[in-house]
């Protein structure tokens, strides 16, 4: 069954990255790299996306034009960074997965249909 793990970051993380020193970022670059090889047999694809403030927003409205905007795709204080997509028994393999996940405070999972 194919899942996305979608790796969520949130304003307080980004704030606490920045402000380690060179050598622990490194180290939790590292980590987020052990991840993915220790998974590479079940990850189908992953990428990290560029920063939020490249995002670009469209909006329909229901018959009117659609509004675009800059900006993330939605207003709040959480924003997608990445994402994997991973083939895995079951929902409790990808949970298994997502609990291991050494970066962004929030992995939310969602089945590919």
């Amino acid at each position: 069954m194919k899942y996305v793990l979608m790796f969520v970051e949130t304003e307080q993380f980004a704030k606490e990255l920045e402000a380690i020193g060179e050598l622990e970022q490194r180290a939790a670059y590292e980590a987020v790299g052990r991840w993915f090889a220790d998974h590479a047999d079940k990850i189908t694809h992953h990428t990290h996306l560029a920063p939020v403030h490249t995002a670009t927003t469209v909006r329909l409205q229901g018959g009117g034009e659609p509004v675009v905007t800059d900006g993330p795709f939605v207003e709040g204080k959480e924003v997608i960074s990445g994402f994997a997509e991973v083939e895995v028994a079951d929902l409790d393999e990808a949970l298994k997965l997502a609990r291991s996940w050494p970066a962004c405070p929030i992995v939310e999972i969602r089945p590919v249909s």
